[in-house]
């Protein structure tokens, strides 16, 4: 299907020009899956979804597993939001010493995030030394800034879905449109209402008159609904055969490539580094890590996770409020260091 033209509103904005610097992003909100792009499931996201688990507070760093043998451990992969990052989504000052003592030790790290690569790495940009990005919710990983594996967006995909996109705005849905590429974010509609939604979750983010043009591999579509983005991902819902048609946030949803996820992720990553599940320590919380427990031996379920995560976990980790994943990390590097000597 071509493109259709931009709908009236949506502004020229003339040559490409960068957005940024900009500050850390506010949290992303987990996934919620259109599945075969028909209808809705019940794991669409609403206002109670999101607190329908309480923080344990009992589960204290010692009561947390830890695998039989830490030493063996060459990966740790880390969601972002309600895993990692703190009550006020910032990464605890607590990880960067862990990063250094993992490093020695022969540890990546990787967090792993619906985040633009670029983001990611503006956020840990004190220890890119080594490290290892899951951005893109999986479509994109980098290691040590060489790309390991990308799973593209297919060039009709992408033309069909901006046109049902721009026919969806046209006829009066308020919305907008993030074309996310390897190299940057592009955006053509330019009022400040979008921009100022757009602008938080992008480091690279350029203002283009036709979001179609840029020579870039477009790992995700992003649209942002002013109003409610479960209906226009009913609108979008044919494009969910073969691909993924998924609600992110009760304004985003996203379209993505039929095997994008965190753990195929996962997957490519360990076969690229000679690893495998056994040496591979995961922390999630929600329902877009599901496939990452499934691709590694070691996956920890944070104390405030979704019911689902903590049933498809080995382990149960303190809340991220409580720095869950600084606490599991410690304690597995301190029984390193012991059986080292």
């Amino acid at each position: 299907m071509p493109a259709e033209p931009m709908p009236a509103g949506w502004s020229d904005a003339g040559p490409a020009r960068r957005i940024g610097p900009v500050p850390t992003p506010d949290p992303v909100p987990p996934y919620a899956l259109i599945p075969d792009g028909t209808t809705l499931n019940d794991t669409t996201l609403n206002d109670t979804t999101l607190n329908d688990t309480t923080p344990n507070d009992t589960t204290s760093a010692t009561a947390a597993a830890l695998p039989p043998d830490p030493s063996d451990v060459r990966l740790v992969v880390a969601d972002m939001d309600g895993t990692l990052l703190d009550a006020e989504g910032r990464v605890p000052d607590a990880l960067w010493p862990l990063l250094v003592r993992m490093r020695e030790r022969g540890i990546a790290f990787a967090p792993a995030s619906g985040r633009q690569y670029a983001t990611l790495r503006q956020q840990f940009e004190r220890a890119l030394d080594g490290m290892v990005f899951i951005a893109e919710n999986g479509a994109f990983v980098v290691r040590d800034g060489v790309e390991v594996s990308s799973m593209p967006l297919d060039r009709p995909f992408v033309e069909e879905a901006i046109g049902r996109i721009r026919t969806h705005a046209g006829s009066g849905r308020d919305i907008g449109v993030v074309v996310c590429g390897k190299r940057s974010a592009y955006i053509e509609r330019v009022d400040p209402p979008f921009v100022v939604q757009a602008e938080p979750y992008y480091a690279e983010l350029a203002v283009v008159d036709d979001v179609l043009a840029p020579e870039d591999d477009v790992l995700k579509i992003a649209v942002f609904d002013f109003e409610d983005s479960a209906v226009t991902a009913q609108a979008l819902a044919p494009l969910g055969i073969g691909h993924q048609v998924v609600v992110s946030s009760h304004h985003w949803l996203d379209l993505m490539g039929p095997s994008v996820n965190k753990g195929t992720a996962v997957r490519r990553l360990q076969q690229a580094m000679g690893i495998g599940p056994a040496n591979t320590v995961a922390f999630g919380d929600y329902l877009n890590d599901l496939e990452m427990m499934g691709a590694v031996e070691h996956s920890y379920a944070m104390a405030n996770a979704h019911p689902q995560i903590r049933a498809a976990a080995r382990h149960t980790a303190p809340a991220n409020t409580e720095q869950g994943v600084i606490s599991v990390l410690s304690a597995m590097l301190d029984v390193t260091d012991r059986t080292s000597v």
